[in-house]
């Protein structure tokens, strides 16, 4: 069958915020928490600026920018921190063992991430599977919540709406604006937020763990669905 789950990368199955918070760390000691709180609205605003540029210059000028909004001074080579030490930034205790039952479950995998390949490539080392697809924002040229990403990945696959499954932390950057293109969405909420436009979503879960589960209850549900249109 070719039904699929897609996921976001750093956020979903990599703990991003403790690799972040390790690298900022390392060029600016005790401000990693403080300089993390103001990244994602750098970083959007980086990534929206014409023309496109790779992620690893995006993480560069978002590190120049947050240093020079909290007053900080960067060393020469600083900026580069966020993309060094990104390989790096651990996996999540849950997430190898649910992706290992899903694809038991006969789930194709995809990952659609705002990186580069050069980025994710050792990323995708930590893995105890091999994701069938990995679209990235260089593939494209353009940074979610475009849905460029989730547009080539319907191309190459020819998967249906009804087949696919999106699971990711980013409620606002990968399920909201995929919700129109026919997805299913999953908010791995990992960090317990609450946000009043979720009646969207098929199930919002705390972890990668609930998910093989909430993939079999999609099945079933689509199984009966189909029982009552006979």
């Amino acid at each position: 069958m070719n039904r699929w789950i897609t996921f976001d990368c750093y956020g979903t199955l990599i703990d991003w915020r403790t690799g972040m918070t390790h690298a900022l760390e390392i060029v600016c000691p005790g401000q990693g928490a403080a300089l993390l709180a103001s990244h994602l609205r750098i970083e959007k605003g980086v990534e929206s600026e014409l023309p496109f540029r790779p992620y690893s210059e995006v993480l560069a000028e978002t590190m120049r920018r947050m240093a020079k909004e909290a007053g900080l001074t960067l060393r020469a080579g600083d900026e580069h921190v966020l993309s060094q030490t990104l390989p790096f930034w651990p996996i999540y205790p849950d997430t190898n063992a649910a992706l290992k039952q899903l694809r038991a479950q006969g789930w194709k995998l995809a990952i659609l991430s705002n990186v580069d390949r050069s980025l994710i490539a050792r990323t995708l080392t930590k893995f105890d599977i091999d994701f069938d697809l990995v679209v990235t924002a260089e593939d494209v040229k353009a940074y979610k919540p475009s849905t460029a990403l989730s547009e080539r990945f319907l191309d190459i696959t020819g998967t249906r709406p009804d087949d696919w499954l999106y699971a990711a932390v980013g409620l606002h950057y990968d399920l909201t604006p995929t919700r129109h293109m026919g997805s299913t969405g999953v908010w791995v909420n990992r960090d317990a937020e609450l946000d009043p436009d979720t009646q969207f979503l098929f199930a919002n879960i705390p972890a990668m763990a609930q998910l093989p589960e909430v993939a079999e209850r999609f099945l079933q549900k689509r199984v009966e669905h189909g029982a009552q249109e006979k």
